[in-house]
Order: C-alpha cells, then sequence, then structure tokens
C-alpha cells in the first residue's frame, strides 16, 4: 500500500492540473459508419460537471430529416463507464426538433442536461492526466428506431503529462552534464570528465529513444503520446515562429507546396489517430475511402474534402508529433535540420569565444598560463573532435527525419538536402569509426595494448576519442554496432511509418540484439557506467514489448491498453527522474570539487598513466613519462587539420614512437628531443586499479599494464645532470608531455 501511495503521489505531482475547473471536451468528430447522414466540418464540445451544462459548436451537412433520438456511450481505458439515450425536442433551446436536412451552423451554444447527469460519469474522467477516453452517438429515428448515422469524439479533461517545464528540465541537465564535462576535462581532471560525459551522452541517448517511441505510428494510449511528446526537443522537433517563417518560405522557394493544417484549425476537424478497437476505426476509414472530391494524400496520413465542404485530417506518427508541437507537416523536417545546423554554429562560436578569452586572461595576466594549456595550444583540434561527436549525437535524430523526408518529398531541394545531410553523417562517423579500429589494432600490434596509441597521442585523442573513451579500451569497436543499431532502428521509425506491426516487430529485434549485446559484453569503462546503460538497454526493450501491444498485434481488450498506458508512463516517469538526478549530482559534483577525480576508481585499462601524470610529479618523473610514451613535437597541432597521417602516433605508422626508440642518447644541443630519464620505464610507477583477483590479457603483466615502448639502456650519468637538462627541456617546451592531452574533450 506504501508503494501504491508513493506512486499515486508521484503521478500527480508529474502531472499539475492544467485547470482548476472541472470538465470534458472534444474538438473531432469522426464518423463510425458508412453512409452516414451527418458529416461536420468543424467541431467542439465542452461539458462542466460543475453546473450540467454542455457547450456546443459546430459546422456540418445534415442529411436527417424528422424526429430523432440520440444514444451515447462514453468508454474510458475500454471499459463503458456511461450510457444515455438524449432526445432533443425535450431539452430546450437545442433546435433539433424536429431536424431537417442542409448545412449546419451551431454555436457556441450552451445547454442545460438534466439534473444528475455529471453523477453518472466516474470522477476519474475529471482527474487522470490524458484520459483515454471517447463518447459515441448514434442517431436513431423516434419512430421506427433505425440507425441513421454515427459519429464518435475522443474526449479530454485539459490536464496532461505533456509539460514545458518537464522539457526545459531534462534540457537543462543535459546540458549541464555535458558543460560539466567539458569544464572538468579542461581543468585536467579527465578521469571525471569521461564519466560525467559518458552518463550525460547516455542520459541523452534515452531521451532520444523516448521521442523515437512517439514518432511510432503505432495507435497509442494519450498518455504515452504526451510523455513521449516531453522529449521531442531532442530530436530538433522546436516550435519557434520565424523557423516557421523561414521553412514555409524556403519550401515555397524550391518548388514545394506547405500545407496549411495549422492555419485552418477553425474549419477542419483533426483526428490524432489513437488506440482503439479495429471495429470503431475501420468502418470510418471505409467511409473515407469511398468519399468524393480531391484527394491530397501523404504517408501517415490523409486529407480528405467531400462534396459538402468536409474536411478530416488524420495523423498519427511523425506528423502527429509536429502537429501537438504546433508546426506545419511540410515544416517537421526543415525544422530539426535548422536545429541541428544551429546548436553546431553556437558550440563552435562557444568553443571559439573560449579560446579568444582564456588567451586574453592568460597575456594581461588575470589566469595563470598552465590554465586550459592543452585546449589553447591545440583547440582546433579539439573544436574537430567536438563536432565530430555532435555529429555522433544528431545521428539518431536525422536518421529518422532524413528518411521520412524522402517519403514526403515536401520539395525537390529539401530531398537533397536530406540525402546530403544524411550520407555526409554515415561517411564522417564510418570513416572515425575504421581510423579508431585502424589505430587500436596497430597499437595491440606494437604495444600489446589498445589503449597505448588511443590515449597516449593528445592528436589521436581529441579528434577520434568522442567514439571510444566511454568504452573500455578493449571494447574501442563497440561504437560500430552502436551505429549500425541507431541507423536501423531510424530507418524503421522514417521508412515504415504506412506500418506499424513493422516497426514494433522490429524495433523489438533490435531493442532484444542491444539488450543482449551489452549484458554480455559490457563494453562501457567500469561497472557503474555498465550499470547505467545496461539499465537503460533493459528499459528500452520493455518499451519495445508495451510498443508490440499497443499496435494491436494481439487484440487485447481495452481495459488492458489502458492500465498499460498508464503503467508505461508511471515506470519511464521514475526512471527518468533517476537518471536525472543521478546526472545532475555528478555534474554539480564535478564542477565545485577541487578533485573529483576521488570520486571515481581508476580505469582498469590504465589509461590515465597514458593520458597524464600528476602536476605535483617530479622532474625525472617528466622526464621518464617522454621515454616511456614517446616525445610528441610541440608543433604539432600546427599540422594541416585534414591530414591525420602527419608525425603523430594517430598516424599509424609509429614513427614518433619509432624515432623515439632509434637512439638511446639524445643528439648533442638539441633541445627538441626528450632527455633520457635516468629511471627504469619499465617499473610500474601507475599501476591500474585491479580490484578482485583477475588475470592479465596476453601481454600484459601482473599489474595490467603493457610493456613499455622504450629500450632498457640507460647512461649511467648522474641523475643530477639529467635533471637539469630535463628541467631546460620543460623550459622551451611549456609544458611536461605527461600533460599533453590531458584536457581533451569528452
Amino acid at each position: 500500500m506504501r508503494l501504491i501511495s508513493l506512486l499515486t503521489c508521484f503521478v500527480a505531482f508529474l502531472a499539475p492540473l492544467a485547470s482548476a475547473v472541472k470538465l470534458l471536451e472534444s474538438n473531432a468528430l469522426t464518423v463510425c459508419m458508412e453512409s452516414s447522414n451527418f458529416t461536420a466540418t468543424y467541431f467542439s464540445v465542452t461539458f462542466y460537471p460543475g453546473n450540467n451544462s454542455l457547450m456546443v459548436g459546430f459546422d456540418g451537412v445534415s442529411y436527417i430529416e424528422g424526429k430523432v433520438v440520440a444514444e451515447m456511450t462514453l468508454t474510458a481505458y475500454g471499459y463503458e463507464a456511461y450510457k444515455n439515450t438524449l432526445n432533443p425536442c425535450s431539452i430546450a433551446g437545442m433546435g433539433m426538433c424536429p431536424m431537417s436536412a442542409g448545412p449546419m451552423d451551431l454555436g457556441p451554444l450552451s445547454l442545460d442536461l438534466p439534473e444528475g447527469t455529471s453523477d453518472k460519469i466516474p470522477g476519474i474522467a475529471y482527474t487522470v492526466p490524458d484520459l483515454d477516453a471517447n463518447v459515441r452517438i448514434v442517431i436513431k429515428t423516434l419512430e421506427t428506431n433505425e440507425k441513421i448515422a454515427c459519429v464518435e469524439a475522443s474526449l479530454s479533461n485539459g490536464k496532461t503529462v505533456n509539460q514545458a517545464g518537464v522539457s526545459w528540465t531534462t534540457a537543462v541537465i543535459s546540458g549541464l552534464g555535458l558543460a560539466a564535462s567539458a569544464i572538468t576535462s579542461g581543468l585536467g581532471h579527465s578521469n571525471t570528465a569521461a564519466h560525467v560525459a559518458a552518463n550525460a551522452l547516455s542520459l541523452f541517448g534515452f531521451m532520444q529513444s523516448q521521442a523515437m517511441i512517439g514518432m511510432t505510428s503505432v495507435h497509442m494510449p494519450p498518455i504515452v503520446e504526451a510523455w513521449t511528446q516531453n522529449f521531442q526537443w531532442s530530436m530538433g522537433i522546436i516550435r519557434v515562429g520565424f523557423i516557421q517563417k523561414i521553412a514555409t518560405w524556403y519550401q515555397r522557394a524550391t518548388g514545394g507546396t506547405p500545407s496549411t493544417i495549422m492555419s485552418q484549425l477553425e474549419d477542419t476537424s483533426v483526428e490524432v489517430l489513437k488506440r482503439r478497437k479495429r471495429d470503431l476505426v475501420d468502418p470510418a476509414m471505409n467511409l473515407l475511402k469511398r468519399a468524393t472530391g480531391p484527394i491530397i494524400k501523404r504517408a501517415t496520413g490523409m486529407v480528405k474534402r467531400a462534396e459538402g465542404g468536409q474536411k478530416l485530417l488524420v495523423i498519427r506518427g511523425i506528423e502527429r508529433v509536429g502537429f501537438r508541437a504546433h508546426i506545419e507537416q511540410t515544416n517537421i523536417f526543415l525544422t530539426g535540420l535548422i536545429f541541428f545546423a544551429v546548436f553546431t554554429c553556437i558550440v563552435i562560436i562557444i568553443v571559439t569565444a573560449f579560446k579568444g578569452i582564456t588567451e586574453l586572461l592568460v597575456k594581461h595576466g588575470k589566469m595563470k598560463s598552465e590554465r586550459f594549456q592543452d585546449f589553447r595550444n591545440g583547440w582546433k583540434v579539439v573544436l574537430r573532435g567536438i563536432l565530430f561527436r555532435l555529429t555522433l549525437i544528431g545521428l539518431p535524430q536525422m536518421s529518422v527525419l532524413c528518411l521520412w523526408e524522402f517519403t514526403q518529398r515536401d520539395s525537390p531541394a529539401e530531398v537533397v538536402l536530406a540525402a546530403v545531410m544524411i550520407l555526409s553523417m554515415l561517411v564522417s562517423l564510418g570513416w572515425a569509426s575504421q581510423k579508431v579500429i585502424r589505430l587500436a589494432k596497430r597499437s595491440v600490434t606494437m604495444h600489446k595494448n589498445p589503449a597505448y596509441i588511443l590515449y597516449s597521442d593528445p592528436s589521436c585523442l581529441n579528434k577520434w576519442g568522442f567514439l571510444y573513451v566511454q568504452y573500455r579500451a578493449t571494447a574501442y569497436y563497440f561504437v560500430v554496432p552502436f551505429l549500425i543499431y541507431t541507423l536501423i532502428k531510424g530507418m524503421f521509425i522514417g521508412l515504415s511509418q504506412p506500418a506499424p506491426v513493422v516497426q514494433t516487430v522490429a524495433l523489438v529485434i533490435l531493442e532484444l540484439a542491444m539488450l543482449v549485446a551489452v549484458c554480455i559484453l559490457r563494453p562501457w569503462m567500469d561497472k557503474k557506467t555498465n550499470v547505467f546503460n545496461i539499465s537503460i538497454a533493459a528499459v528500452n526493450f520493455l518499451n519495445s514489448i508495451f510498443l508490440l501491444v499497443f499496435s494491436d498485434v494481439f487484440d487485447p481488450p481495452g481495459m488492458m491498453i489502458g492500465v498499460m498506458g498508464v503503467i508505461f508512463f508511471v515506470y519511464n516517469a521514475v526512471f527518468a527522474l533517476v537518471l536525472l538526478i543521478l546526472v545532475l549530482i555528478a555534474s554539480v559534483y564535478a564542477v565545485v570539487s577541487k578533485n573529483p577525480d576521488t570520486r571515481y576508481q581508476p580505469m582498469r585499462d590504465d589509461r590515465g598513466s597514458f593520458i597524464k601524470s600528476q602536476t605535483q610529479l617530479t622532474t625525472e618523473l617528466d622526464a621518464l613519462g617522454a621515454t616511456a610514451r614517446g616525445d610528441v613535437k610541440p608543433g604539432q597541432y600546427n599540422n594541416n587539420p585534414f591530414d591525420d597521417d602527419t608525425a603523430s602516433i594517430s598516424s599509424g605508422n609509429g614513427a614518433t614512437v619509432g624515432r623515439q626508440m632509434e637512439s638511446t642518447y639524445p643528439p648533442h644541443g638539441s633541445a627538441a628531443q626528450a632527455p633520457r630519464s635516468p629511471v627504469d620505464p619499465s617499473v610500474p610507477l601507475f599501476p591500474s586499479n585491479v580490484s578482485g583477483h583477475h588475470n592479465p590479457p596476453p601481454g600484459y603483466d601482473q599489474f595490467g599494464r603493457s610493456p613499455s615502448p622504450a629500450g632498457r639502456s640507460f647512461d649511467n650519468n648522474s641523475p643530477v645532470g639529467q635533471s637539469a637538462l630535463a628541467t631546460h627541456y620543460r623550459a622551451q617546451n611549456n609544458a611536461s608531455p605527461w600533460q599533453r592531452g590531458a584536457g581533451y574533450d569528452h
């Protein structure tokens, strides 16, 4: 009982009341029988139980004559909650006794219903957000009781879980996590930055998965549609007035025909297709197919104009998402594309401005020269890595919208934009992935450890680290299955809008395969991160199972669908809240703590010893770092940014390491060559943090470290002389070789 009470309070907290006034309303009317004698171009009905009043307004055409009665049935969550027979002749002021054929223009009109009408409707209908209820009205002749018309309307109580506050909260916390990881990385706390960035990106991916569920064309309960709408911002579905004007102008200028649904709501009935029994939907669809007049057909919805001027739009899937966001259907793709491009430009401006600000602060003595030194020296490489990461983040969004645009063809230019965008993203990420795999394999061949080259070279780390830093060193390849999973998921959602069952079955298979893979491989960097991401994969798989039930494959009862919709909302809301709290705590701690790395255990793959040492290490250990890792030239960031195979470990030719190992002693008078350390580099100064009893991989020593690439031949000269030479070397090169790459962006 305590658990049920807690969940009830939680639902009430996440679903604030939109209005203190109890009401039931409907703004769309559909027919539910063939050869119906009543059609409506506009429909709006609101029932106020406080005073038993009914506000009615509609424009339509009636072919009904004589006295009639209306049988009204209210169904909530598949349960018949209320049934009554109304006689228009007994309702004063309705003007429908007797009825006459012809156009009807009624309302807004206030009608007083019989006393006790509101008492027959369950109180839950006024309190549960996103009510899954509809009312069916069957019109019969009074004399013969012949069924001559049938209409149906979905009901709402004005309360919803689709709240702007939820969208803003999730967006702000996700952005805070990414910003915190960037700041801590710049300050040299690479371990903390890696963990915060991994969790923030996983949270963002979970939000995109929630949004993708809302984009499927399955007939879902209203509460599921409303909940998933909270996360559509992660897919770029955000309404901004001037962007809609730009999208409409661009479409017209490139030969397209913009839709005008949002501007014609006063005379257009819009039916958001929800999950209901087939015997209720099919007659309406059959009637639409037999209607006369011009037809405007789209892949996931249809607009039809009958002779009497009827306009009915049935929407689902991506168009449903756009309609709920008040975006024209023909502007959905361009809206997502514009937001992705704008966000990318904003990030570029922020990084560039930060570079300029830090340089000015150092120049005027307001900031120490060693602060953000790695970023300032190689900011172009860091920026390039950030752009690659943004491409990875935007892949789910653009894979859905670009592929969907191929089925919509809003304009020839937009189709070209979609093709260019999706191809460029796939090519860039595919090329980066094969680059990482090549480097890791070369590192294994040369050093028996994939982490050596992937983490010791700052150029490689800053450019390609976005693909592998969240995984353990031996699971560098997992980015390839992740990209394939994302692309296939986007293909089924974007291209299979007319086939909801195909979408759901494909999603179940994909999510199951991903869940099994992550449970077996556990590819992320540590145990906590694995638990974090495996939990997300498990929830995604459970969501796909619920979606399969919603798709009507098993023909479940309506009550079961309604209950499952509420359960879907509850467990996803609880899980999202837990993820948000975890990311928020980690982000705040990373920013306010003086040494946030103490919160996390060192990586078992020993990447930390390849990235940097602590700042308090002596000069002798810095010289050891130059010997053990191979010296990276100070001018490495000045190379051609498009030439990756030049004088870098990431080039894969081993030039840097090879040159270091060719000679035991540096050339006389050479300042560019790092001095040799008097300390044996094979001594494990930075052993990996291996808890428990685990055997090291092949080629590793008892500390879990790979053999050092440096030789064991050393000069027996005095360590004092070596220290002096090392000090001179550090003064000229402005930083310890162990510090290079410490501020890479995660």
